[in-house]
Protein backbone atom coordinates (compact mmCIF):
# COMPACT_ATOMS: atom_id res chain seq x y z
CA UNK A 1 0.00 0.00 0.00
CA UNK A 2 1.82 3.15 -1.10
CA UNK A 3 0.95 6.36 1.61
CA UNK A 4 1.94 9.77 -0.25
CA UNK A 5 0.72 13.08 1.43
CA UNK A 6 -0.98 11.50 4.26
CA UNK A 7 -3.11 9.28 1.65
CA UNK A 8 -3.36 5.24 0.72
CA UNK A 9 -3.25 5.07 -2.93
CA UNK A 10 -5.10 2.17 -3.83
CA UNK A 11 -3.39 -0.96 -5.20
CA UNK A 12 -5.51 -2.06 -8.33
CA UNK A 13 -5.56 1.76 -9.80
CA UNK A 14 -2.99 2.85 -12.12
CA UNK A 15 -0.01 5.10 -11.02
CA UNK A 16 -1.78 7.88 -13.00
CA UNK A 17 -5.31 7.89 -11.50
CA UNK A 18 -4.01 6.79 -7.63
CA UNK A 19 -2.53 10.07 -7.97
CA UNK A 20 -5.38 11.69 -7.88
CA UNK A 21 -6.90 10.32 -4.91
CA UNK A 22 -4.29 12.81 -3.15
CA UNK A 23 -6.67 16.32 -2.77
CA UNK A 24 -4.65 19.01 -5.26
CA UNK A 25 -3.91 16.66 -8.26
CA UNK A 26 -5.56 16.08 -11.27
CA UNK A 27 -5.16 13.46 -14.19
CA UNK A 28 -2.68 16.50 -15.93
CA UNK A 29 -0.81 16.93 -12.47
CA UNK A 30 -0.30 13.26 -11.79
CA UNK A 31 1.02 12.75 -15.81
CA UNK A 32 3.80 15.11 -15.02
CA UNK A 33 5.15 13.63 -11.96
CA UNK A 34 5.28 10.22 -13.11
CA UNK A 35 6.93 11.72 -15.99
CA UNK A 36 9.16 13.61 -13.63
CA UNK A 37 10.20 10.26 -11.68
CA UNK A 38 10.72 8.77 -14.69
CA UNK A 39 7.70 5.90 -13.90
CA UNK A 40 5.77 4.64 -16.62
CA UNK A 41 1.58 5.77 -16.39
CA UNK A 42 0.19 2.50 -17.10
CA UNK A 43 1.93 0.95 -14.49
CA UNK A 44 -0.60 0.30 -11.52
CA UNK A 45 0.41 1.47 -7.70
CA UNK A 46 1.43 -2.18 -6.38
CA UNK A 47 3.64 -2.38 -8.59
CA UNK A 48 5.07 0.60 -7.39
CA UNK A 49 9.01 -0.12 -5.90
CA UNK A 50 10.17 1.51 -2.33
CA UNK A 51 12.05 3.79 -4.57
CA UNK A 52 9.47 4.87 -7.14
CA UNK A 53 7.01 5.61 -4.26
CA UNK A 54 9.72 7.82 -2.57
CA UNK A 55 10.86 9.62 -5.54
CA UNK A 56 7.11 10.95 -6.58
CA UNK A 57 6.82 11.72 -2.83
CA UNK A 58 9.96 13.64 -2.93
CA UNK A 59 8.44 15.54 -6.21
CA UNK A 60 5.42 16.46 -4.40
CA UNK A 61 6.55 17.48 -1.84
CA UNK A 62 9.33 19.71 -3.43
CA UNK A 63 7.03 20.99 -6.26
CA UNK A 64 3.20 21.17 -5.11
CA UNK A 65 0.61 22.27 -2.77
CA UNK A 66 -1.66 18.94 -1.56
CA UNK A 67 -4.18 17.75 0.70
CA UNK A 68 -3.63 20.32 4.28
CA UNK A 69 -2.01 22.97 2.75
CA UNK A 70 -4.19 23.29 -0.23
CA UNK A 71 -7.50 23.35 1.61
CA UNK A 72 -6.28 25.81 3.70
CA UNK A 73 -5.26 28.28 0.89
CA UNK A 74 -8.77 27.49 -1.07
CA UNK A 75 -10.76 28.05 2.17
CA UNK A 76 -8.62 31.69 2.57
CA UNK A 77 -9.31 32.53 -1.46
CA UNK A 78 -13.56 32.33 -0.42
CA UNK A 79 -12.76 33.97 2.87
CA UNK A 80 -11.32 37.00 1.12
CA UNK A 81 -13.95 37.22 -1.69
CA UNK A 82 -16.58 37.24 1.42
CA UNK A 83 -14.69 40.09 2.94
CA UNK A 84 -14.23 42.12 -0.60
CA UNK A 85 -17.92 41.79 -0.50
CA UNK A 86 -17.58 40.76 -4.69
CA UNK A 87 -20.30 38.64 -6.21
CA UNK A 88 -18.39 36.04 -5.95
CA UNK A 89 -17.83 36.12 -2.38
CA UNK A 90 -22.08 37.21 -1.95
CA UNK A 91 -22.98 34.24 -3.79
CA UNK A 92 -20.72 31.83 -1.63
CA UNK A 93 -22.08 33.95 1.40
CA UNK A 94 -25.44 33.13 0.73
CA UNK A 95 -24.92 29.42 -0.43
CA UNK A 96 -25.84 29.62 -4.41
CA UNK A 97 -24.18 29.00 -7.67
CA UNK A 98 -21.26 31.58 -8.13
CA UNK A 99 -20.45 30.70 -11.41
CA UNK A 100 -23.39 31.71 -13.57
CA UNK A 101 -25.46 28.62 -13.93
CA UNK A 102 -29.87 29.09 -13.35
CA UNK A 103 -31.04 28.73 -9.67
CA UNK A 104 -34.86 29.13 -10.78
CA UNK A 105 -34.11 25.21 -11.23
CA UNK A 106 -31.61 23.09 -10.35
CA UNK A 107 -28.29 23.96 -7.97
CA UNK A 108 -29.85 21.64 -5.28
CA UNK A 109 -26.60 20.72 -4.70
CA UNK A 110 -25.74 24.23 -3.62
CA UNK A 111 -28.98 25.44 -1.67
CA UNK A 112 -29.74 22.28 -0.31
CA UNK A 113 -32.59 20.25 -0.10
CA UNK A 114 -36.42 22.09 -0.94
CA UNK A 115 -38.24 23.88 1.16
CA UNK A 116 -41.56 23.84 0.30
CA UNK A 117 -43.55 27.19 0.21
CA UNK A 118 -47.14 26.74 0.46
CA UNK A 119 -48.99 28.23 -2.47
CA UNK A 120 -51.87 30.96 -2.59
CA UNK A 121 -55.59 29.92 -2.36
CA UNK A 122 -57.14 30.90 -5.28
CA UNK A 123 -60.22 33.54 -4.62
CA UNK A 124 -63.11 31.91 -5.28
CA UNK A 125 -65.60 34.06 -8.05
CA UNK A 126 -68.92 35.39 -6.93
CA UNK A 127 -71.54 35.27 -10.15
Amino acid sequence: MARIAGVDLPKNKRAEIGLTYIYGIGRTTAKSILKKAGIDVGKHVGELNDEEVAAIRAIIQADYKVEGAMRSEVQMNIKRLMDIGCYRGLRHRKGLPARGQRTRTNARTRKGKRKTVAGKKKAIEKK
